[in-house]
């Protein structure tokens, strides 16, 4: 690793979050924004709003203190400033994609293997004492998501309750990276939770090789899919160790380890109130986890 040039992509990620350059491109962008809009016209551009929500989460920002940061920095430079509310309205409008920040560098990639895994993040930031003592009802999100082993980026996502099973989630993850985003897939690597006929049947339609841990009683039955036996007789006849090295399963850690870094940058919760909006804060969390990624370099 080259330390120098790691330290200084670390700088980098400060240097991304107060780049006010949006500001250069500040009119065209209203022009292409509000060109055939009825009504009233957009006055901030998108990108700059993008701006204040990757700032927003990074330094956990109220909206208030974010219009205070605003005000304070960019008063001489912006034609106006928006208030808190015109913030938080046009950062929870925003049509954000986890992969706005990386996607030119995407193309370079001919196939990817993945590890996908799921994550509770809570939904209040309420210490579990108070929650026990108040006796606070509320629980959970779940975050879903396909991560690229190479490069430790988050290439899909999604987010449910916390009832929602692992294995529901699979076809959307998958389809979003193989039809939307027209990528190949090697490899996908996952836990038992993953584990069913139909998550196999969909990995052989995409042509995915499944790296799927079984569960303990699995038995191999004439209703299985063939790639779900076979990976049955693997993990009985040879040894559970033998299996997760031929298809790499170690390399699973890594969804777990991009979980964790998710959660050390921004929190282990998430502050909006309304289901879709926290759908939206995850949604930029990751975007501008990606957009780290995308800049450092080891």
């Amino acid at each position: 690793m080259n330390w120098n040039k790691y330290n200084e992509s670390l700088v980098k990620r400060g240097e991304v979050l107060l780049d006010f350059d949006v500001i250069d491109n500040w009119y065209s962008e209203l022009e292409k924004m509000n060109k055939g809009k009825e009504g009233r016209k957009f006055v901030y551009p998108d990108s700059f709003i993008k701006l204040l929500g990757y700032m927003r989460a990074y330094f956990h920002l109220p909206y208030r203190q974010t219009e205070g940061v605003v005000r304070k920095h960019t008063s001489n430079t912006l034609p106006s400033v928006p208030d808190y509310s015109n913030i938080s309205r046009r950062i929870n409008r925003l049509d954000i994609k986890i992969n706005d920040g990386y996607k030119s560098s995407l193309q370079h990639d001919d196939y990817f293997v993945i590890a996908i895994d799921s994550t509770g993040i809570k939904v209040s930031n309420r210490g579990e004492w108070i929650r026990h003592k108040w006796n606070v009802k509320r629980g959970y999100l779940k975050i879903h998501v396909a991560v690229d082993i190479k490069k430790k980026r988050i290439l899909s996502l999604d987010v449910t309750s916390e009832q929602v099973h692992d294995g529901k989630v699979l076809p959307q993850l998958i389809d979003d990276i193989t039809i939307k985003q027209n990528k190949v897939i090697d490899t996908a690597i996952m836990d038992g939770s993953y584990d069913s006929n139909k998550n196999f049947q969909l990995l052989s339609f995409r042509g995915i090789n499944p790296a799927i841990k079984v569960r303990k009683n699995s038995r191999c039955k004439n209703t299985n899919h063939y790639l779900r036996n076979k990976t049955v007789k693997m993990q009985r006849k040879n040894s559970l160790q033998q299996w997760k090295d031929s298809v790499s399963y170690g390399q699973r850690w890594i969804a777990e380890t991009v979980f964790s870094c998710i959660k050390r940058m921004f929190g282990e919760y998430v502050t909006a109130i309304r289901f879709e909006n926290m759908i939206k804060e995850m949604i930029l969390k990751a975007s501008l986890y990606n957009w780290f990624q995308s800049i450092t370099i080891r």
